[in-house]
């Protein structure tokens, strides 16, 4: 049962947007998985509702590669016959940023809030990047909603944390989590800088695994005085970080 839980995965490419390639993130959550011959690694694009300019970018990728790569898509509908049977036949779902709050909500239409606990459960990487970060958590702090930043308390729940995300990037970030969890909204939570992922065995965090130095993680806790408590995680240094 692991999760890894990332502010980034795939890295941008020389030669314009979308045009990704794969980072040490990546092949950490294909490590995860026991390093396959031919990993089978699906892409869900649902917090960016499908957009076909990411699913190039996954494929591109990958292009030439040994990963047997497909992706899920549910807009306008969903792009397999059966959803479970497709998800439960991967090694490693890597869910992309976007809208967390639209996520969840077409997620639970499609009962894949019931799927995705099923795969966990039965050994399958879940992985995944800022709202594919948070999805996994009981919430965390998101723009789903406006460029004003709020809380999302509906997540999936199979880590019973709250989860921050590009905590460098965006100084609003750390502030409202501190918020969040001094109020009670949110339980302890952890957060990432960008480039820097969570690997969770079952519900326990193991380590932080960074891409690039002088990132880190962080547990933000509620103090015995109501505040919050932030204690910084130094990351592990994936190979081929830069």
């Amino acid at each position: 049962m692991k999760i890894l839980a990332t502010s980034r995965g795939f890295l941008p490419g020389d030669t314009g947007p979308f045009h990704w390639r794969r980072g040490p993130l990546i092949e950490h959550a294909i490590e995860l998985a026991g390093s396959p011959a031919r990993p089978r690694f699906c892409q869900l694009g649902t917090a960016s509702g499908d957009a076909v300019a990411g699913i190039a970018g996954f494929y591109r990728a990958f292009a030439g590669s040994d990963v047997r790569a497909t992706h899920l898509e549910l807009f306008t509908m969903p792009n397999v016959p059966d959803m479970r049977d497709h998800l439960l036949a991967q090694d490693v779902i890597w869910v992309g940023g976007g809208s967390v709050a639209n996520l969840l909500a077409v997620w639970r239409v499609h009962g894949l809030d019931e799927v995705m606990r099923e795969c966990w459960e039965s050994g399958i990487v879940l992985a995944g990047v800022s709202a594919g970060s948070i999805c996994w958590h009981v919430g965390g702090t998101t723009d789903s909603f406006g460029h004003t930043l709020r809380a999302v308390t509906n997540g999936l729940a199979l880590l019973p944390y709250g989860n921050g995300v590009h905590y460098d990037s965006e100084k609003e970030r750390r502030p409202l989590l501190h918020r969040l969890v001094a109020d009670g909204t949110l339980p302890t939570s952890y957060a990432t800088d960008d480039g820097v992922g969570l690997h969770y065995e079952g519900t326990e965090l193991v380590e932080a695994v960074a891409d690039r130095p002088g990132a880190a993680a962080y547990k933000v806790e509620r103090g015995a005085d109501g505040k919050a408590v932030e204690t910084r995680i130094e990351p592990r240094l994936l190979p081929g970080a830069e």
